[in-house]
């Protein structure tokens, strides 16, 4: 299909900037004490969510290519819908349909994988990732099927690396998913097979980091998994039951690392000729272990030993640098995306955030792919993001993004299109700080305040949504929507992300009547539709392909 796209006569150009503002898991909920989004003083917002064209967009399942609508939404398959303009399957659906096909272990990776390890009983295959049904990065099913594939394959020595959650999940429920684990791993262990939980720890502080933004979270989680040097239990029950009485020991995101021990040493050190698997299907906190064991010249911390082993992900997380270089699913093939057209059209972009967002709207815009599409075009800027616990700086790095594109639309050569995110309202609202999240929600609100100035300035477009819910609901429910209560009575704090629907607003700051008007007849329309609007808003006909414009000319 070409790349090319006619104009719309019916549509104004636009000559102003076209500036689309993600605020990251700030979605439409419950409007009630547990709702940061409502509870929020946001002026800004409210003003426009008043007077200009607004409404809500689908935001999970479904509408995101997950496998059904009780999946919670994301960043990164709301980032794919948004630059693709279209729904994609995703990585939760793909693995799904290998393990049902049996295709991911009837590949070549797995063969070279577990070939190997058949008739060795010294040699180990490793299995790490995050252990919940949370669907966002990881389903504990999917670990299921790997270690019962490794069985029908002879391999007869497998350790497990689970990590804990609490953040796509109730937190904590560790322990309930550990378990779980366990009862599988029984059956396994009834017929013979040495299979076992080798170590493990809280996501936030062992192994998934992302973006570089803490290398020392990769270096816990390579102590433990690899080298075996970690606090050392009999068991997992005794380790988690240790470990909660310790500093962050009450959240699964912030459980400290450990690794299971007998007489003879840590079971589950990795060693040369081993295998290991990343179960995560998600790349943004895979890339960096995966790095760990792949590169030659790899600096991010003294590995101390790398073993020989073959590593594979899941998925590849990163098709341009071909990381991992072996992977048990494809990942999504996204082509002409947003990016693409726009630079086909001349159209110079700026891209934005912080560090835990970057790459969002970059690399999964772009359709999960690295760097600029052109250079000449394209400028991406990144701002380091804090080292600290965000519910600590809620402000988080709002106001430097919104710099950002002031300086880039006063400059010599202003973009056309800016897109940015500012990251507070999911990072923060995934701490469960309640009070931390509200001020969290209006530093996004200023910023809005000032991107409307920035927009006004220069007689552009301001489009604000989101890419999924989080801070919109902050406690966790039953299922007729009422509060759990905690120890004491007091409810229990919701860290992951919601089903709530995202708002979308679009302020046209052009003199004289606006040429276009939102459409009523997409009742379902979701993040996907955004990528024809903005077209729509910038002149031209949405690609072919493409999901529906959400405005049409009066």
């Amino acid at each position: 299909m070409s790349l090319d796209l006619p104009r719309d006569d019916r549509l104004a150009p636009l000559s102003g900037p076209l500036v689309v503002a993600v605020m990251d898991g700030i979605g439409w909920g419950p409007r009630d004490g547990g709702d940061a989004v409502h509870l929020a003083a946001t002026p800004h917002l409210d003003r426009i969510w008043s007077t200009s064209p607004t409404r809500t967009l689908a935001a999970h399942g479904r509408a995101v290519g997950l496998p059904s609508d009780a999946d919670m939404g994301n960043s990164e398959v709301g980032h794919n819908a948004l630059g693709a303009g279209r729904v994609v399957r995703q990585g939760a659906a793909l693995v799904n349909d290998a393990i049902a096909s049996g295709a991911i272990f009837e590949s070549s990776t797995w063969s070279e994988l577990a070939g190997p390890l058949v008739g060795c009983a010294q040699r180990t295959l490793h299995l790490c990732g995050l252990l919940s049904d949370g669907n966002v990065h990881s389903h504990i099913d999917h670990v299921f099927a790997l270690i019962d594939g490794a069985s029908r394959s002879g391999v007869s020595r497998v350790r497990i690396h689970p990590l804990a959650d609490g953040r796509d999940v109730a937190d904590p429920s560790y322990e309930t998913y550990l378990a779980a684990l366990d009862r599988h791993l029984d059956g396994h262990r009834a017929a013979g097979r040495d299979y076992a939980i080798a170590s493990g720890g809280g996501r936030m502080v062992v192994t998934m980091d992302r973006y570089e933004a803490d290398w020392s979270i990769v270096e816990r989680g390579w102590k433990a998994h690899v080298l075996g040097d970690a606090p050392a239990f009999s068991s997992w029950h005794h380790a988690v039951e240790t470990l909660r009485k310790e500093p962050g020991g009450g959240s699964d995101q912030t459980l400290g690392p450990f690794c299971i021990a007998d007489a003879s040493g840590p079971i589950g050190r990795v060693q040369d000729d081993d295998a290991f698997v990343f179960w995560n299907f998600r790349g943004d906190r895979a890339i960096e272990l995966t790095r760990a064991f792949e590169d030659d010249a790899f600096d991010g911390f003294d590995r101390q030993r790398r073993p020989n082993v073959r590593f594979a992900g899941m998925m590849q997380y990163d098709g341009d640098l071909h990381l991992p270089s072996r992977y048990l699913v494809a990942p999504p093939t996204i082509d002409r995306t947003m990016g693409e057209f726009a630079a086909r059209l001349g159209i110079r972009t700026l891209a934005t955030s912080e560090t835990q967002k970057f790459g969002h709207v970059t690399y999964f815009w772009n359709g999960n792919r690295s760097g600029t599409l052109d250079d000449s075009l394209e400028t991406y800027v990144e701002i380091p993001s804090d080292r600290i616990a965000f519910n600590h700086a809620p402000l988080m790095k709002a106001a430097a993004i919104t710099d950002v594109v002031a300086a880039a639309l006063a400059g010599p050569r202003p973009p056309g299109i800016v897109r940015l995110n500012y990251a507070n309202g999911d990072m923060v609202g995934h701490t469960g700080d309640l009070a931390a999240t509200i001020t969290a929600v209006q530093a996004v609100d200023t910023e809005i305040g000032r991107l409307l100035q920035l927009v006004q300035a220069h007689r552009g477009v301001l489009v604000v949504t989101a890419d999924h819910g989080n801070a919109d609901d902050m406690w966790m429910r039953a299922k007729d929507g009422t509060p759990k209560l905690g120890p004491g009575g007091s409810r229990l704090a919701r860290t992951s992300h919601t089903l709530a629907p995202v708002p979308l607003t679009i302020v046209d700051t052009r003199s004289g009547p606006r040429s276009w008007q939102l459409r009523a007849d997409l009742p379902h329309a979701g993040l996907s539709n955004v990528a024809a609007t903005l077209f729509a808003l910038k002149g031209y006909r949405a690609p072919e392909g493409y999901d529906a414009a959400l405005i049409a000319p009066r």
